[in-house]
């Protein structure tokens, strides 16, 4: 058995309009959506909670300012349903939503806390982008004491080059990595 459905949660990264309009690669978002959407719903049937997780400034204040070499696009209005769930993750009431002000999941959120109240040690994960919002997420978690798994196939980044990257040298010592098949046959 690859993980224990009473002590697992899935975590979903960014599939949101705003996030799965861009050009991804290796796989498109429209995979990425499908894939996670079988997941999602596996994890309903089976009762294990599912984390709904997306980002979204409140009023731009809350932004982080840091001098970088590579500054940030500048704002710009962003459509108002931007930050809305792609339909096909069927938002349902039991689910939990994370909204996230930056690239990780953990940081200035209740998810660590959400997920140790329902006795969760395990995570699979997926989303977009791998290089950013999934793999900032996934080192928190490791840091946290999270079992990991990562869903090839539920997974995309904006950069072919990041994405292998991660999947290569990051993945592989935090967690474990296994396709959609594998985690719906819960081997």
């Amino acid at each position: 058995m690859l993980y224990d459905p009473s002590k697992t949660a899935i975590v979903v990264i960014d599939l949101q309009k705003g996030i799965t309009a861009f050009p991804t690669t290796p796989l498109s978002s429209r995979e990425v959506i499908d894939n996670a959407a079988k997941l999602v719903k596996q994890f309903r049937a089976q009762s294990s909670p599912v984390f709904l997780v997306h980002v979204g400034p409140h009023d731009g204040k809350d932004a982080l300012h840091p001098v970088t070499d590579l500054p940030p696009q500048p704002a710009r209005e962003l459509p108002n349903d931007w930050a809305e769930f792609v339909p096909e993750l069927d938002l349902q009431p039991s689910d939990l939503v994370i909204r996230k002000r930056q690239w990780g999941a953990f940081h200035g959120t209740e998810l660590d806390l959400q997920l140790r109240r329902r006795g969760i040690d395990t995570i699979v994960l997926c989303g977009i982008a791998t290089s950013i919002g999934v793999e900032t997420t996934a080192r928190e978690a490791y840091q946290h004491g999270y079992n990991q798994i990562f869903v090839s196939d539920a997974t995309t980044d904006l950069n072919d080059e990041t994405h292998k990257t991660t999947f290569t040298y990051v993945f592989p010592k935090i967690g474990r990595i296994r396709t959609t098949e594998a985690v719906l046959k819960n081997e």
